[in-house]
């Protein structure tokens, strides 16, 4: 990659809620800013747990995220954000704490904290400790914000949590004073020491999972979630699906896969006998691997992935969308996480209708392909800020 091209900014996170509730009282919500190579991201732990919190976060998160797409001030911003929300009767305090991380893809980071647990920037194996200075609010003397700056490398990873996960099993025999700052820092080297390459989504599930470990019967004695960005040179994917509108066409798909510089996905079994045909590469079916109601997988040498069309297209939007929770690791939940494990995502549709899919009586999930990816796409690109791109052939 070109030193002057930006970074992609892998962003996800993980979280449980407190047992007993029925939501989680911290919010994590991330936002691309159209056409300035920016992310926003915002981590924010409502005071206790449940609705009220969940309430808190969510409103805190919210503003931060408007504040700084519009470039307010931050201690500014600070003050209105406190100024909004609603004073504990016990604590006499109005706020939820929270972490900003303000990344400019190709320039500075910044990170803004109060009073949420140390954010932990790891490069090269270490925790770095970046640039950083205090900022005072004269109406709110008994907060203190922290504002860290630093220029982002490729490989750098961010991680952010809430205090759930530092104090997982606070007051159990086991760990008395919690995980602690500590001992998580010493997990997150090993476990990256050991998988360097491991994703945002990977890395915040395995912390989260860490910390309820140490909980008493692994039942969450408070809301714990982890967030994750991590600046890396962007993960291709090409996922071909559809026959070419036009037959005389098909050579030319077919090597759109052969040339790419990726990882390559085939949705369809017409679409995946044309690329066998025309690069000369047999095509094998596993019956084996049929789980869950979907079809089978395939493989294809160079192929990292071969499913069925519009049935696994029609889930795999759903699993996306958070709508469906797969259980069994089926050829639609590979294909999601391929998809999320993915960064810069080109879909090349083929037009030519498949008239195994017009008959009336069939589900109306069975949209046309095109629609069911463009519905992908919008999944792929508003909640998980990938970078996608489509064209129909």
């Amino acid at each position: 990659m070109n030193s002057a091209d930006p970074l992609f900014l892998d962003v996800d996170f993980f979280q449980k809620r407190k047992t007993g509730q029925f939501v989680c009282g911290d919010s994590f919500f991330s936002r691309k800013i159209p056409g300035r190579n920016r992310v926003v991201s915002v981590l924010s732990d409502g005071l206790g747990s449940g609705i009220k919190a969940s309430i808190l976060s969510s409103m805190t998160a919210t503003m931060a995220l408007r504040f700084m797409e519009g470039d307010m001030e931050i201690l500014r911003s600070a003050e209105v954000m406190m100024d909004a929300l609603p004073v504990c009767k016990v604590r006499g305090i109005s706020y939820a704490t929270f972490t900003i991380v303000d990344a400019v893809l190709h320039g500075w980071t910044r990170v803004i904290e109060m009073d949420n647990p140390p954010f932990l920037l790891v490069r090269g194996g270490r925790v770095m400790t970046p640039g950083r200075r205090e900022m005072a609010s004269s109406r709110w003397k008994d907060r203190k914000i922290t504002v860290n700056e630093f220029f982002a490398r490729p490989e750098d990873r961010i991680i952010l949590f809430s205090d759930g996960v530092t104090q997982a099993g606070m007051g159990s025999w086991a760990n008395p004073t919690g995980w602690g700052e500590e001992k998580c820092t010493d997990y997150i080297l090993r476990l990256l020491r050991d998988r360097p390459g491991l994703s945002s989504r990977e890395l915040s599930r395995r912390i989260v999972s860490e910390a309820l470990v140490r909980e008493p019967h692994e039942h969450a004695g408070d809301d714990v979630t982890c967030a994750v960005m991590y600046f890396r040179s962007p993960r291709k994917l090409l996922v071909l699906s559809g026959p070419p509108f036009d037959g005389q066409r098909d050579r030319e798909y077919a090597e759109m896969l052969g040339k790419f510089p990726g990882r390559k996905a085939i949705c369809g079994g017409t679409t995946a006998e044309i690329v066998a045909r025309e690069l000369g590469r047999p095509l094998v079916t596993d019956l084996a691997t049929a789980r869950g109601g979907m079809p089978p997988l395939s493989s294809m040498d160079g192929v990292d992935l071969i499913t069925e069309g519009i049935l696994t297209l029609t889930l795999v939007s759903r699993i996306l969308d958070g709508k469906e929770i797969v259980r069994e690791k089926n050829s639609a939940a590979r294909l999601a996480s391929l998809l999320l494990e993915s960064d810069r995502i080109s879909f090349v549709v083929g037009t030519r209708v498949n008239e195994a899919h017009q008959d009336p009586t069939l589900p109306v999930e069975l949209e046309m392909r095109r629609n069911i990816i463009r519905t992908i796409v919008r999944t792929l690109e508003e909640k998980y800020l990938k970078e996608v791109t489509v064209s129909f052939i």
